[in-house]
């Protein structure tokens, strides 16, 4: 493509692209890019943690989001897996498959992106994958973390009685998608940006607080689903007790829906006791990471969703499904 069809340096084609765009970002173990795997050893006495995401133009993103924040995007999405399951960044893998309509103009853009998040963030590139494609531009990204043996925070621990908790807002990704698309007001952009740059909630040290964890990033109601089924319990929420920003609340109730369902939160999703209530809060005022307790896990199946008056509302869809139905 363009100039990548051109020896860089003497070296073939895909290896000067990789020497231009993602050498800079690589790290420890990561053999400067130069072999086929990626050697590091892991701290002592911890586990991995690993976690995957792809990101496909057209359905993840839009054809004209930043080069820079797609890339950012795409490493936060998945920081966003590890701070679920209270892991520590370690090093990430990055698979590129390049339509021809994109250029070494816009991938600088997109590594200057992922250079910017690494230095936020402390982690390193350590290898991956390049190919071409007469699709859209796909990218996946591959995140390595680690946890204490055992504490690593999971889906399935959630208990009747448990509260449930949320960080930061509901419905600013969903709504700033419909910012981008033109479809709703966003004066000073600050819907688009949480679409376009999620706020992973890492270093929370939330083991031996919460008793499961999840991301929210297919919708709210549809997530905590997965959080109530896998734990074999019920969950109840209240929609007037959901976080939602000043700038959400100002696009009017008539949205409602579309938040609890919408999904590109990237919040955590968290099931915590009464007793350690006073812990959470303690922690995650630490980081200076607002959360919201917004209903409790019940005996019984499934999600109920309460309005304001106690009555359980009828929602047409619950999130965002990655396949087709009938598969």
């Amino acid at each position: 493509m363009g100039q990548d069809s051109l020896p860089d340096n003497g070296l073939p084609a895909e290896f000067g692209f990789i020497a231009r765009n993602f050498r800079p970002l690589a790290g420890d173990g990561a053999l400067d890019l130069r072999d086929d795997a990626a050697v590091f050893t892991p701290p002592a006495g911890r586990q991995i943690v690993v976690a995957a995401d792809a990101m496909v133009e057209g359905v993840h993103f839009l054809p004209d989001d930043p080069p820079d924040t797609v890339g950012r995007k795409l490493l936060r999405c998945n920081l966003s897996d590890l701070a679920a399951m209270d892991a520590v960044p370690l090093g990430y893998l990055l698979t590129v498959s390049m339509p021809p309509a994109r250029d070494n103009v816009w991938f600088a853009a997109f590594a200057a992106g992922l250079a910017q998040d690494q230095k936020q963030f402390g982690i390193t590139l350590l290898g991956g994958d390049t190919t071409s494609t007469s699709g859209p531009l796909v990218l996946s990204l591959t995140v390595l973390g680690h946890v204490a043996p055992g504490m690593a925070l999971r889906r399935c621990g959630a208990r009747v009685g448990d509260g449930i908790w949320v960080t930061g807002t509901i419905g600013d990704g969903a709504m700033g998608l419909l910012a981008r698309q033109g479809r709703v007001a966003d004066p000073d952009g600050f819907l688009a940006s949480r679409y376009q740059l999620p706020r992973p909630r890492l270093g929370l040290e939330l083991a031996g607080v919460a008793t499961a964890g999840m991301d929210i990033s297919d919708g709210l109601v549809q997530d905590l689903g997965h959080m109530a089924r896998e734990s074999g319990v019920g969950a109840e929420i209240g929609s007037a007790l959901v976080p939602f920003s000043p700038t959400v609340r100002a696009l009017g109730p008539q949205w409602l829906e579309h938040c609890l369902a919408g999904g590109d939160d990237y919040e955590l999703l968290l099931a915590v006791p009464p007793e350690h209530e006073a812990q959470l809060l303690h922690h995650v005022a630490r980081r200076d990471v607002p959360v919201t307790r917004i209903g409790r896990f019940v005996t019984g199946r499934g999600v109920r969703v309460l309005n304001e008056s106690g009555v359980e509302m009828v929602l047409a869809r619950r999130g965002w499904s990655h396949l087709p139905s009938a598969i």
